[in-house]
């Protein structure tokens, strides 16, 4: 029995070691995917692509187990079978500048185990862009370099491999490089820049270039660096003056020390190249005399008494000399100048104060006279008014000038005006003087007045009283005094054939239109007037205006019966037909009201009926309907009281009677002059009587119940001549 046992758990264990090894030989399964995914993004389904079931993975514990790796970028789904990114994968931080980036997984499941090699390929994308090592890459370069002179610059980085690599420089456009591009011996390109326009240090001391790199992926990225070249400096140029020859002007009475004029003279290059001194050049003894010169600073001063009469212009020679002797020199005309010491005086001679504000441009209202002590150029003046004034003056006779007028004036806008007159004499500084007029403008009457608004609407509620307030007019005159004081009227004018003034008054100085009689609104609605202001000028201005007045409605009329309407004693009385049936039209009440809007809308209702429950009347249109079937039971003759009422505030009504007649033939209608003749209060006796008569009623009971069968028929008839007897 032992041997046998043995024997069978040594088959047992062969099988699940020939299912062990059947398994494991299944072929690797290999999966190439993006970096960057997001998390749940499906690689591909391991249950399909191994021919699993994919609903028994969770049974199996199927599991992911990474090889060389702590973190796991990738899980997978037991329920679909699917390969999903668990973290998100850096290629370039997993693999580097490897070639190659791959990812191995072992795939395992239980009952009965199970082994798969799962290789995730990582694919590399263009996530990043080429960096250089520095932000400013600097280069010294003299100026005496030779074209075609080359300076390196260290290759960009980009941290994505193949394509995605950089592989491409450019150069931003300027005036001096331009861009070779190599390879080195690991396939790494780099830039060199390439001298082709030689440097000037003098005309430009530093240059800024943009070198680009730019890779190849999609899309594409790139990077850029900034290289500053300053330009080194050579000795090649000589001091060079501001001006070649200098002209300036002394006063004869300027004091020692001062200063005539600074002369300047720039050397391009730089340090002991570019330090400049000065001196005189060949010169004589006397203007050695009257002038000295600061080596350093170039300035010239007044060394000695000058004198105008003696000499009135010097001639210098100045010379620049650099630290290596390079000479250059320059002229200087010192002009000896006669000194200014009298100011222009300012004298009115004649002034028209005030002028009209009508005159017109061109018009002289002031003479003035402008003198000046000194000679020569500081005798001669210019003479100007400062300020923006509509006056200017003009040059007249010798030292004369006429003040006059150069457009319209308006009062209304500038009253006054203070106008500055300002003379300056040519000397050297100039002196100058000024003097102010005032001058006033007199008013005229050339504005009209002018209302507020181009029209004026005026509501009045009729019934008025006469005297009240309708509305103000308003006009205004801009002119002065008289001219601008305004006057009220109303332009004569009929309405409806009746002069204007029986209706409407105005206050000549305030502009308030009063009501002078009661407006009927049912008269007439709306009319109009004109109101006229006029200034007090001479000739006096006016203006016309246009006052709507409208004349709102009150609800002063009350409701008018059309039908039915009383005629003389007789009563108009409707016939109602037996078999009246619920809704039936019996008649109906025509009523108007003279007001209008809500005033005139009109309710009808009913106020006092012979038996409330039989008719009812519409509440807007006042049709009398059958509220219910007419029987036998209804008494013949109906009257009916109407109210109607406005929507006025206070609410204005009317009352009517209104007879109805239940009958199908004139033949059983008593006599209608008898009924003509009935008063509404034989109503009450009618009721009294009918009391009396159900009292009766019990009396005669036992005799009625015998006749019931035979007098059925006939009981509406009876009861209705018994009431006619009655």
């Amino acid at each position: 029995m032992e041997y046998k046992g043995f024997s069978f758990s040594a088959s047992l264990l062969g099988l699940a070691l020939f299912l062990f090894l059947l398994h494991t030989s299944y072929g690797d399964v290999t999966y190439s995917v993006l970096e960057e995914l997001k998390r749940g993004s499906v690689v591909g389904n391991i249950a399909k692509d191994l021919g699993l079931d994919a609903k028994r993975l969770m049974y199996r514990k199927a599991r992911l187990d990474v090889q060389g790796s702590s973190k796991r970028y990738c899980e997978i789904n037991l329920n679909t079978g699917d390969m999903v990114i668990a973290e998100i994968i850096d290629r370039e931080q997993l693999c580097g500048r490897r070639i190659s980036c791959t990812l191995k997984y072992e795939m395992v499941l239980e009952n009965p185990l199970e082994l798969h090699n799962i290789i995730l390929q990582v694919q590399d994308i263009n996530d990043n862009s080429p960096l250089f090592g520095e932000d400013i890459v600097t280069f010294d370069i003299r100026e005496s370099a030779v074209k075609g002179a080359r300076f390196s610059v260290n290759p960009a980085h980009d941290a994505d491999i193949g394509l995605n690599a950089v592989q491409s420089y450019t150069l931003q456009r300027n005036d001096h490089f331009i861009l070779a591009v190599h390879t080195n011996p690991g396939s790494e390109k780099y830039g060199e820049l390439v001298l082709d326009t030689e440097l000037d240090r003098e005309q430009k001391q530093e240059v800024t270039l943009i070198l680009t790199a730019v890779d190849g992926g999609t899309p594409q990225r790139s990077g850029t660096v900034v290289i500053h070249v300053t330009v080194l400096d050579a000795n090649d140029n000589k001091p060079v003056f501001s001006e070649n020859v200098y002209k300036v002007s002394v006063p004869e009475n300027a004091p020692l020390g001062s200063l005539v004029v600074t002369v300047t003279a720039i050397d391009a290059d730089e340090g002991a190249n570019g330090e400049v001194t000065y001196g005189f050049g060949p010169i004589s003894e006397e203007l050695n005399q009257l002038f000295s010169l600061d080596p350093k600073t170039g300035d010239i001063r007044i060394a000695g008494q000058m004198d105008f009469e003696d000499e009135s212009i010097h001639e210098l020679r100045i010379k620049a000399k650099d630290g290596s002797g390079l000479t250059s020199f320059a002229k200087i005309f010192i002009e000896i100048t006669d000194v200014n010491d009298n100011a222009p005086v300012i004298s009115l001679k004649s002034l028209t104060n005030p002028i009209p504000e009508n005159v017109l441009p061109g018009r002289e209202v002031g003479i003035i006279n402008v003198l000046d002590k000194d000679s020569g150029g500081n005798r001669q003046v210019r003479c100007f008014i400062q300020q923006n004034v509509p006056f200017k003056l003009n040059p007249s006779i010798k030292n004369y000038y006429s003040l006059i007028t150069t457009s319209e004036l308006d009062r209304e806008i500038i009253s006054d005006y203070n106008i500055t007159i300002t003379a300056t004499d040519e000397g050297s500084p100039p002196l100058s003087s000024s003097k102010t007029i005032h001058l006033s403008l007199s008013d005229v009457n050339d504005n009209p007045p002018v209302f507020e608004e181009q029209s004026y609407s005026a509501y009045v509620t009729e019934n008025n009283k006469p005297g009240s307030s309708v509305c103000s007019v308003t006009a205004r005159d801009p002119d002065w005094r008289q001219n601008g004081t305004v006057v009220y009227s109303l332009l004569p004018s009929d309405v409806g054939g009746v002069p204007v003034s029986s209706f409407l008054s105005i206050n000549g100085d305030t502009g308030v239109i009063h009501t002078v009689k009661s407006f009927d609104y049912e008269q007439f609605r709306n009319f109009k007037v004109h109101v006229v202001a006029r200034d007090n000028g001479s000739p006096p201005l006016s203006s016309n205006v246009t006052v709507s007045v409208f004349i709102t409605d009150e609800n002063d009329n009350s409701p008018q019966i059309l039908y039915p309407a009383p005629a003389g004693n007789s009563l108009m009385t409707e016939m109602v037909p037996k078999a009246a049936l619920t809704g039936s039209l019996v008649s109906k009440v025509i009523a108007v009201d003279a007001d209008s809007g809500q005033n005139a809308w009109l309710s009808y209702h009913i106020v006092k009926s012979t038996d409330p429950g039989l008719f009812t009347i519409g509440l807007h249109s006042g049709e009398i309907r059958a509220q219910r079937d007419i029987s036998e039971s209804d008494s013949m003759n109906q009257n009916l009281v109407i109210s109607v009422k406005d929507n006025g505030q206070p609410s204005l009504s009317t009352t009517c009677d209104v007879y109805l007649l239940i009958s199908d033939n004139l033949a059983e209608v008593p006599e209608l002059k008898d009924m003509a003749y009935e008063d509404s209060s034989k109503l009450t006796s009618y009721l009294i009587i009918a009391l009396v008569s159900v009292s009766t009623f019990f009396l005669t009971f036992i005799i009625l119940i015998l006749a019931v069968r035979f007098c059925h028929s006939r009981k509406p008839r009876m009861m209705f001549d018994g009431a006619v007897a009655i």
